[in-house]
């Protein structure tokens, strides 16, 4: 059962690997301190922010957001620590609110990894304040407790840490918010909610309890996506018989009214209905409603696998106890206790597979409902909604990247969307891997298949972009990958023609690496609009090919700068790599390994749910055989930029 906190009431906490989830109604940066058993934080080592969001047993968001999510493994935590004090600020920009009176009240639960609420706490009460101390979790006779504390401090975030101790508090705040300030522009602010009369208003309230399941744990995403946006705290429901919440699903304010669907009859599941979760508009209730259906998909099959081990494991040890009893070992009696265990496992294990089954039913014909509503940006190529595709007039929450499944249901398959713009680089591996198609296909073949993908995925990218807002340069350094590139340069969508040897290399690479140096220089000094005029605006894709070969100790270096610093200012990574190949180069690439999102130009089974573990298999994104769409597609945006802006 939840507790619902107050200020200053504390509550146990049941296990020591946690989550704390944040819903604000603006962009609110958070972060957290590790402190003694007075409270005295004791160095900025022990303060996890945007500008250094993990610490042992810690990670927070690297960026302003409406929502967010922490992790917390309070058993990793250093040595010395007694409180962990969850903070809030909001961030200095331009035109944003300038304290908590002005939004709506936080709200902040604290849940188990499965998603389970432990406690919840609403702000209420903050007027003036910039910066809040939401709750704290503390140590108490070896035992750890959560305590509702909503300090407010009108001195912002240099008032909060000085009074933790924290010495240069004002430096230290400054810094977390020229952090903020670099990658404001990805964070989300969602309207408030509206009245009947439709008048803004704010509505602080605990959301619904979980329905067979919570919301993924942050910042992951899951398989390295990113998360799911958690809802913001409800608006009032509007009186009435009609509920939009979804049945199985967090839902934390009701959407506007979906298409009416057949009704239910007596003991039947509902009608699912396309764009039924939470969210300020449809694609964003898309957005949700997917990754809805794949922590369903997550904890419906690790509920099966679990009761089959259940099972097996209650046989064995039944067949143990009978072969332990010399008499169990001989006769009909022992032959009959083994066939009772087995029995009894496979009666177990068929009523686990009859729920699954009843859940991946449920599933299916969700999914059967939600992808021919899913936008372009959701879509796979084959989706009709590509045959009528227009170059947008505004970026989009997400984009796919591939489809996963799971081996008990492998006929359900949920979009890997990932969060735009990109928070991170995206590694196409072309080495061999353990998987069944890998190893049906040779190195040559692998090589051609990834540099394709990567192909198909710079295309959705400049897809999804309004006409003149995403560029994408090329470096083939020895010129391998013509044939795969063909669609790319033949309608000139290209920045420039793929670069190749080491002069190519070295000029496109200078040319991003100065881009980066000269708009973080400008958003430090605040002076975005000096940028020199031969500067492209855009957001900038860099796809490598057949990387490290063509590429000298300072070209990897130059490299590895653009993938860690490079996406808060616009410039992304798109590499086609075999880690092997780059063993040479030893453990000075593993950072850049780590940095990317590492998907296959084949399924494979490689990416993992924070939540069970299970191991998704990844299926790439390709179009159908005989298909024009991808030829469609980018001849659309080749004459969106070449007619500019109407």
């Amino acid at each position: 059962m939840t507790a619902e906190l107050v200020r200053g009431q504390n509550h146990v906490l049941p296990q020591t690997r946690l989550e704390i989830r944040i819903s604000a109604g603006a962009p609110v940066v958070a972060g957290a301190t590790l402190g003694d058993e007075d409270g005295t934080v004791h160095g900025v080592e022990r303060i996890a922010h945007p500008g250094s969001p993990q610490l042992p047993g810690l990670e927070v968001s690297r960026q302003a957001a409406a929502d967010h999510r922490l992790a917390v493994d309070l058993d990793a935590l250093p040595e010395g620590v007694h409180r962990v004090t969850v903070l809030l600020a909001l961030p200095l920009a331009a035109g944003g609110p300038s304290r908590f009176g002005a939004v709506a009240a936080p709200f902040v639960a604290v849940t188990g990894l499965e998603g389970t609420e432990i406690a919840t706490f609403t702000l209420t009460g903050l007027d003036s304040e910039s910066a809040v101390a939401a709750l704290e979790l503390y140590r108490r006779q070896g035992a750890w407790k959560v305590r509702a504390v909503g300090q407010g401090y009108a001195g912002g975030l240099a008032a909060m840490l000085a009074d933790q101790g924290v010495d240069r508090a004002a430096e230290l705040a400054g810094s977390i918010q020229e952090a903020v300030a670099r990658g404001l522009a990805r964070s989300v602010s969602p309207p408030p909610p509206r009245t009947p009369e439709g008048d803004r208003v704010r509505h602080p309230a605990r959301p619904a309890p979980a329905q067979g399941g919570g919301q993924p744990p942050a910042g992951q995403p899951p398989v390295g996506p990113p998360a799911a946006r958690q809802p913001e705290a409800p608006a009032a429901v509007p009186s009435g018989p009609i509920d939009y919440a979804h049945p199985r699903r967090r839902s934390a304010a009701p959407p506007p009214p979906p298409p009416a669907a057949p009704p239910a009859g007596p003991g039947q599941p509902a009608q699912p209905v396309a764009g039924d979760a939470t969210g300020w508009s449809m694609d964003e209730r898309l957005y949700n409603q997917i990754w809805g259906m794949f922590e369903d998909l997550a904890r419906a099959t690790a509920a099966y696998r679990s009761a089959v081990d259940f099972a097996d494991s209650r046989m064995d040890q039944e067949l143990e106890r009978t072969l332990s009893d010399p008499r169990g070992r001989i006769g009909g009696a022992g032959d009959l206790a083994r066939e009772q265990a087995r029995a009894k496992r496979d009666e177990l294990t068929g009523r686990a597979r009859e729920a699954l089954d009843r859940d991946l039913a449920q599933l299916a014909a969700e999914s059967a409902v939600v992808e021919p509503a899913l936008p372009a940006p959701y879509a796979g190529w084959d989706n009709p909604v590509w045959h009528a595709y227009r170059v947008p007039m505004e970026i989009p929450m997400a984009l796919r990247i591939g489809d996963l499944h799971l081996p008990e249901s492998a006929a359900i398959r949920i979009p890997l969307l990932v969060r735009l713009p990109l928070e991170r680089g995206i590694w196409i591996d072309s080495g061999r891997t353990a998987s069944e198609a890998a190893a049906l296909a040779d190195g040559d073949q692998l090589h051609r298949l990834a540099m394709e993908s990567a192909v198909l995925h710079a295309a959705r990218l400049l897809a999804v972009y309004p006409a003149g807002e995403f560029a994408v340069h090329v470096i083939d350094p020895a010129g391998s990958a013509s044939a795969a590139l063909a669609p790319l340069v033949r309608s000139g969508v290209l920045a420039g023609p793929p670069a190749s040897g080491a002069g190519g290399v070295s000029s496109v690479l200078a040319q991003l690496t100065r881009r980066v140096d000269l708009v973080q220089m400008a958003v430090r000094a605040g002076a975005a609009d000096s940028l020199p005029p031969d500067l492209d605006p855009a957001e900038q894709l860099l796809i490598v090919n057949d990387f490290p070969h063509g590429f000298d100790d300072r070209a990897v270096n130059q490299l590895r700068y653009l993938a860690d610093e490079g996406p808060s200012v616009g410039v992304h990574l798109l590499m086609v790599a075999d880690r092997e190949d780059a063993s040479a180069f030893g453990p000075v690439l593993d950072p850049l390994w780590r940095s990317l999102l590492r998907i296959t130009p084949v399924a494979d089974d490689h990416l993992a749910d924070p939540w069970v573990g299970h191991a998704w298999t990844y299926e790439p994104l390709t179009t159908p055989p005989g298909s024009r769409v991808l030829d469609l597609v980018l001849d659309q945006v080749a004459a969106a930029r070449r007619d500019g802006p109407r």
